[in-house]
């Protein structure tokens, strides 16, 4: 008895031993299944599809025949990013779809790419084929609201209502590196969440080490779309006058990332857009401030007529 309890607690031991040193090195490789799992258990699906020859990852979620609702993703991130956001709008009847972009997330990522903004506005206007999103409303998140403006811009009638969240595309004053977008130590780690985060997270270096890891492996194609962006042909500042459908701009008060004066510009553009600033949160404002981010984008694609101008500040 006492021999096949010690042969048990070592084996619980050795798993603990594991687990505990996968943690350790693979930091965000266990966070990542841990939100995946979350997802799943709260109705998000995963799958894969072919377009123009490239294998693209995207998820769904909400009822079969809901309203149709399209999130797309910004710099350096993936759909797990939505995982706040995805199940609220599913519970409130939208059928939300989400791809990861050409070059990010479980998507495939050929060398030959540029991955600029008009490559990704092509890989979503191919996607909302594939899955016969006919006239769907579309929500846009700081890179990804670049390809969203795109999109509107050209397919205006693929589009019945836009969203965008602390959205890149007008030219604004930059004054940190683009460099820290791919770090290289933990300095640059650091300097990295100190402009998306309004009271940066600490990391442990253990954290942040792999943060470096991941970067190394995958910072390329965050570089070549940095550098498409960074041109200046792309920008949208004298591209959105044109724009009827409806639009609502959401933004982190304290964005240090893409300020919100260049929301503020971008009301003026487009006269019809909504602004909303969400009060205490930076650039990843639905990530962390989503009740009042879900409830103004709510709001927004529930009402009749849809709700035109004017600004409106909400509490953290």
């Amino acid at each position: 008895m006492k021999s096949w309890f010690l042969r048990i607690l070592g084996s619980f031991l050795l798993v603990v031993l594991v687990a505990g040193a996968v943690f350790y090195l693979r930091p965000l490789w266990v966070s990542d299944q841990l939100l995946r799992y979350k997802m799943w258990r709260q109705g998000v699906s995963s799958h894969y599809i072919e377009l123009d020859g490239h294998r693209i990852h995207y998820v769904e979620a909400g009822p079969v025949n809901g309203k149709q609702l399209l999130l797309v993703h910004g710099l350096g991130s993936r759909v797990e990013d939505w995982a706040e956001l995805m199940p609220r709008f599913a519970g409130e009847g939208y059928h939300v779809y989400a791809p990861d972009l050409l070059g990010y997330g479980r998507s495939a990522k050929p060398q030959g790419s540029d991955y600029s903004i008009a490559e990704e506005e092509k890989m979503v206007a191919q996607f909302m084929d594939a899955m016969h999103l006919a006239q769907p409303d579309v929500i846009g998140w700081s890179m990804g609201g670049w390809v969203s403006m795109r999109l509107a811009v050209d397919y205006p009638q693929r589009i019945r209502r836009l969203v965008l969240y602390d959205t890149a595309g007008l030219y604004f004053q930059v004054d940190f590196s683009f460099d820290n977008f791919t770090p290289k130590s933990i300095d640059e780690v650091t300097e990295l969440l100190r402009v998306l985060e309004p009271v940066p997270t600490r990391l442990p270096d253990f954290v942040s080490r792999d943060v470096v890891r991941r970067a190394a492996e995958n910072g390329w194609v965050t570089q070549r779309s940095i550098h498409a962006m960074t041109i200046g042909r792309e920008l949208m500042d004298f591209r959105l006058s044109g724009l009827k459908m409806p639009m609502l701009v959401v933004w982190g008060e304290m964005d240090r990332l893409i300020p919100p004066a260049t929301g503020e510009r971008l009301q003026q553009l487009v006269p019809q857009a909504r602004l909303e600033i969400v009060d205490g949160c930076g650039h990843l404002a639905p990530r962390e401030c989503p009740v009042p981010v879900f409830a103004a984008t709510k709001e927004f694609l529930a009402s009749e007529p849809a709700t035109a101008g004017g600004r409106r500040e909400w509490p953290k």
